[in-house]
């Protein structure tokens, strides 16, 4: 056990370093995302920065783009101004229109530049715009997603970290458990060690006890026993053998489930038999429409029958159960009752044989009926294989319970050696009968649904398969049943009783159980005539031991006696005192109250004094300063009394001080 905990152990402390190390991945794994985080923060502030520039840059384009188109107004009232004149001085000739001409065409063209610079600053402004909003917005979703993972890391280290400080409390915990266990255990060694030195030592005395024993039981036998029959057969056979009383009641408790589930497979076997019999009359003709065929008529006389071959199986081993007591010898040999139910089984198997070729025959007639389909006529092939079995597996049955039989019959009939692979190929038997009867079942269910697609079933025909296939079902609850319980016992049936001569085969015939049973009846009898009622009287030790016994408990009672009055009147004059001592905390208390009020009197009036005003006499001044109210002279000092109910006896001196006082007398 201990070296499974610290296995246990062991294995935990693995998986915390284990755990431990992927939690510092996971550390890492975060720290970097955090820089990552941080970087990308970066990048971002970086291209606010260089937006608000390409900003400052458009303002400043703007700004230009203003004067341009200020100098070009100017530039064209200049024109306007120079083609006025132009025409004034027609007469003057063409070298200063020249002139304006060629100045236009320079302001033209500048203005054309400008115009095209514009264009192209307001593209590449529009392109920077759309380009930073582009990644603007990639940053933001990145920053969301290595936000929300940063979320998910820093979820997952708490957990692991919840997860690492509840595996180490447990761990903890089972460590201390393990600590304490193992002390535990090292205590309980050293116990057995020194019980086993105790068992040691007994089994020392004990066998020189039983040494002792062997050489004297050695002597008394050379010298008092003439001769020891277990040594000759002869003698041997006459000697009566012990009776187990425990292979008894087993065998009786035994005999009984077995009852109880041949009863069930009885009732199972009549109603499987019965409800054949009422289908036969139903399908493939229905006898009440018209006459069904003469195999199925003699098929359904034989049915029948059954009861006078199925019902017996339940008396045989009802007899059997009652042959079967505790003051008996059940062995093969002795069961007499088991060649009856042998009987009564081989009579049913013989019943089967006979009705099995009219049931195989009743098969293939419902294959030859018209509205028969092929996958029914495949199922009823299925069934005859099966009834083919169960016939077959009954008479091994059949066959190996006669020879079980035969010892009690014949006592050389079946060698001792035999009977265990007799009950084995037993066992093996009853399963292959619960593997057919459960196939039959399976089979019966598959043609019952196949019949019911048919358009000419009728409802009688319904319930009768029904109830066929409820039979069915109880038979194969009955056989499983029994095959469980033969081998869940096979070692019972198998293993010897013990019975026979001491030294002698393991084997008794009737004789010698009868002789034994015979002789266990006259010891019985002689044990319950030479039993005699004890008088009822009191060893004279014990009753000295009683004496003293009383004695002690009637002087210490008396003495405890005596403890209990002294207590109680301990209790009463502490209680005396407690009264007293509560009136003198309530006076206490009510002076302390009336000089409270006395002292701020006087600190008023001396304030008063230092103001000037007249000083005001108070209620409680008006008696000299040097009275004293003391308690009139009472019980303990003038303590009031108190009745029993808890209220003050107001006649007792020290209440009526109190009442004084409260009622407006002088304090110090």
């Amino acid at each position: 056990m201990a070296a499974d905990l610290q296995a246990k152990y062991s294995k935990l402390a693995q998986e915390y370093s284990k755990l431990r190390a992927q939690n510092q991945v996971l550390k890492k794994g975060v720290v970097d995302e955090q820089a990552n985080s941080a970087s990308l923060k970066d990048q971002l502030k970086q291209r606010d920065q260089s937006l608000r520039k390409v900003e400052q840059e458009m303002d400043s384009l703007s700004f230009r783009n203003q004067q341009l188109a200020k100098r070009v107004e100017l530039l064209q009232e200049e024109l306007v101004t120079s083609e006025a004149k132009s025409k004034k001085g027609k007469s003057k000739g063409d070298s200063p229109s020249q002139q304006g001409l060629q100045t236009q065409s320079v302001f033209d063209e500048d203005l054309q530049k400008k115009i095209q610079e514009n264009e192209r600053l307001h593209i590449q402004f529009y392109e920077a715009g759309e380009q930073h909003r582009h990644q603007e917005g990639q940053m933001r979703a990145r920053l969301e997603e290595l936000e929300s993972q940063s979320a998910q890391h820093q979820a997952v280290v708490d957990g692991l970290n919840a997860r690492y400080t509840e595996a180490v409390e447990r761990l903890q915990t089972d460590k201390a458990r393990m600590e304490t266990k193992s002390q535990t255990l090292e205590h309980e060694s050293k116990e057995c060690r020194m019980r086993a030195e105790e068992c040691q030592q007994q089994l020392r005395r004990c066998q020189a006890e039983l040494s002792r024993q062997l050489k004297q039981s050695s002597s008394v036998i050379q010298e008092k026993v003439p001769f020891n029959d277990t040594k000759l057969s002869d003698f041997n056979s006459l000697n009566v053998p012990a009776h187990n009383r425990r292979h008894q009641l087993k065998a009786r408790d035994l005999a009984g489930q077995a009852l109880a589930f041949v009863q069930d497979l009885v009732a199972a076997l009549l109603n499987f038999h019965s409800y054949t019999e009422q289908r036969v009359h139903i399908y493939p003709r229905d006898s009440s429409i018209e006459p069904i065929s003469p195999l199925n008529q003699k098929f359904s006389q034989y049915l029948h029958e059954n009861a006078a071959y199925v019902r017996p199986l339940e008396d045989g081993l009802l007899q059997l159960h009652q042959s079967i007591t505790e003051d008996t010898v059940t062995v093969l040999e002795t069961v007499g009752k088991l060649k009856l139910f042998a009987d009564h089984f081989s009579a049913y198997s013989h019943f089967l044989q006979k009705i099995l070729p009219y049931q195989l025959k009743s098969l293939e007639e419902e294959c030859n009926a018209p509205f028969c389909t092929a996958a029914l006529t495949a199922k009823n092939r299925e069934l005859q294989r099966d009834v083919t079995c169960i016939t077959t597996q009954f008479d091994k049955l059949s066959n190996y319970i006669n020879l079980l039989a035969l010892p009690s019959v014949r006592q050389d009939a079946l060698p001792q050696t035999s009977m265990s692979a007799v009950f084995t190929q037993l066992s093996a038997c009853l399963h292959s009968l619960q593997d057919a009867v459960k196939e039959m079942s399976k089979h019966y269910s598959q043609k019952a649904s196949l019949e019911g697609e048919l358009s000419n079933v009728t409802e009688k025909l319904r319930t009768t398969t029904e109830c066929l296939l409820g039979s069915l079902v109880s038979l194969t609850n009955c056989t499983s049943k029994i095959a469980t319980f033969f081998s869940n016992n096979l070692d019972f049936f198998t293993s010897s009783p013990g019975y026979g001569p001491k030294g002698g085969p393991a084997t008794l015939d009737p004789l010698q159980a009868e002789s034994m049973l015979a002789n266990k009846k006259k010891a019985a009898t002689y044990l319950h005539a030479i039993q005699k009622p004890r008088p009822q009287s009191v060893p004279y030790k014990e009753a000295l031991a009683n004496r003293r016994v009383l004695t002690s408990s009637t002087e210490s009672r008396e003495g405890l006696t005596q403890q209990v009055h002294q207590s109680q009147e301990k209790i009463a004059r502490l209680e005396q005192e407690k009264e007293h001592w509560l009136l003198e905390a309530q006076l206490g208390k009510v002076r302390l109250e009336k000089e409270s009020q006395r002292i701020g009197e006087l600190e008023a009036q001396l304030a008063a004094a230092a103001r000037g005003a007249p000083a005001s006499v108070g209620p409680g001044d008006g008696c000299p300063p040097g009275r004293r109210v003391r308690p009139r002279p009472g019980r303990r000092g003038g303590g009031a009394k108190v009745s029993r109910d808890g209220a003050h006896d107001e006649h007792q001196p020290g209440w009526h001080a109190i009442h004084d006082v409260q009622h407006g007398e002088c304090g110090r």
